[in-house]
């Protein structure tokens, strides 16, 4: 009978495959979480998976791959989940601006339920240490608003209500994240104007009406954004 691989027995070779990611951690904006914190997490969920292992395979590759997938939930759990909406939406411009809003602010439902739900545990988990703090990080709630969740809820709802020209585009605008060049040569549109690219006036005018009816379904409560 084989003897059974023991975590115990390759803990230096599972340390040196951790500490080969310590450059490769750069969430210093969380000031709780070092990566002394980060090895421990990663030590323990390594030994967690244990019985998994095929003593068989070579080692690196299997523990390499748990500590990539950990490493991704830790920056979702303790970074991604509380950032603004902004970040993952299409509508987003550079200089915190917004194809739809003109800037990243409140007028936006997703941006407002942000700020009532989620800012604070953002900013909290970018300031507390946990040596001082381990209550307060613990109290903070795990509340339901989903982000990811809310803008495909948008993109349904606006693939009901658009026209099937303005849906085209909102899909290449907004889904795509393709440019008005990029779109406007994908529509086909050609202009005779000097100095104006294609379908300048096309786009800007489909783009105005996608804009009042995102609006107008936001704010009516007609887009799940809970």
């Amino acid at each position: 009978m084989a003897k059974k691989t023991r975590f115990e027995d390759f803990i230096n070779e599972i340390n040196t495959e951790i500490l080969k990611r310590k450059n490769k951690w750069n969430l210093t904006a969380i000031a709780w979480m070092d990566f002394s914190d980060v090895s421990q997490i990663l030590r323990f969920h390594i030994y967690r998976k244990w019985h998994l292992y095929n003593s068989s395979k070579p080692l690196a590759p299997w523990v390499n791959r748990i500590i990539s997938n950990q490493i991704k939930n830790l920056i979702r759990n303790n970074y991604s989940n509380y950032t603004r909406p902004c970040l993952k939406c299409a509508a987003a411009e550079p200089d915190d601006g917004c194809s739809i809003y003109e800037k990243q602010c409140e007028k936006c439902p997703l941006y407002a339920n942000w700020m009532k739900s989620k800012k604070n545990a953002h900013d909290t988990k970018l300031t507390l240490s946990l040596e001082n703090h381990v209550q307060e990080v613990h109290d903070i709630p795990n509340d339901a608003f989903n982000i990811e969740q809310s803008i495909l809820n948008t993109h349904k709802k606006m693939e009901e209500v658009l026209k099937p020209i303005e849906w085209k585009v909102y899909r290449y605008l907004y889904i795509e994240n393709k440019n008005e060049e990029q779109v406007a040569k994908l529509m086909g549109y050609r202009t005779s104007e000097k100095n104006r690219t294609a379908g300048y006036k096309q786009i800007k005018n489909i783009k105005k009406s996608i804009i009042v009816k995102v609006k107008k379904y936001l704010y009516n409560g007609s887009i799940d954004i809970s």
